[in-house]
């Protein structure tokens, strides 16, 4: 039986919605509609009500949890988040994948990203030229980013700096809210790693 956590991702996912769509939808921030998925916080009662509106389902099946519901994650677990297909043309990846994968796009913001959801995964089309608050100049072979996130991100930073298993940024700020720091495999292709972080700790 698939916790509300899942469930909640899986309705998303088949309504073509965003965390951040949903998230804007409920008056909360994505980050709130995370913990929801990952089973590391419950949604008040309004929100499965408002959900259950937004997928046309019932509050029952949002509800029909397992025993295993309450036991939370640990703390300093990676969690997967995304691939990042860094591309050159931006319209005609997007063109392209939809054909591929037989579906019209997720969700687009402008000409900065493009989001494919499908078997409660996410691919995002990034515009190579259409993002300045990030550097993905790997030399890899392949322009992929694979993206996870943390709670506290300094100590990930030193954890993955100790291993010293390629070469990693400092931790940098795209926006408000948005920490993050980049590891390159050995192909110079870029992991993203992101978390909550306070400057000067």
């Amino acid at each position: 039986m698939l916790s509300i956590g899942m469930k909640i991702q899986e309705y998303r996912v088949k309504n073509g919605l965003s965390q951040e769509i949903l998230a804007e939808k409920l008056s909360v921030t994505r980050q709130s509609v995370s913990k929801w998925e990952i089973g590391q916080a419950l949604p008040e009662v309004d929100k499965i009500i408002a959900m259950s509106k937004l997928f046309s389902i019932s509050t029952d099946i949002l509800l029909a949890i397992n025993e295993n519901l309450f036991s939370k994650p640990n703390k300093n677990q990676l969690h997967f988040g995304s691939i990042y297909l860094i591309v050159k043309n931006f319209n005609k990846s997007v063109d392209f994948y939809e054909k591929f994968l037989s579906m019209r796009v997720s969700t687009v913001n402008t000409n900065i990203f493009a989001e494919f959801f499908f078997d409660n995964k996410c691919i995002s089309l990034m515009n190579e030229s259409n993002l300045h608050e990030h550097d993905y100049s790997g030399n890899g072979d392949y322009k992929f980013v694979l993206n996870f996130w943390i709670d506290e991100l300094q100590p990930e930073y030193e954890r993955v700096k100790s291993l010293n298993i390629g070469s990693v940024t400092e931790i940098r700020q795209a926006h408000s809210d948005y920490y993050y720091f980049h590891l390159c495999d050995p192909d110079n292709n870029v992991i993203e790693i992101t978390g909550k972080y306070k400057q000067g700790v």
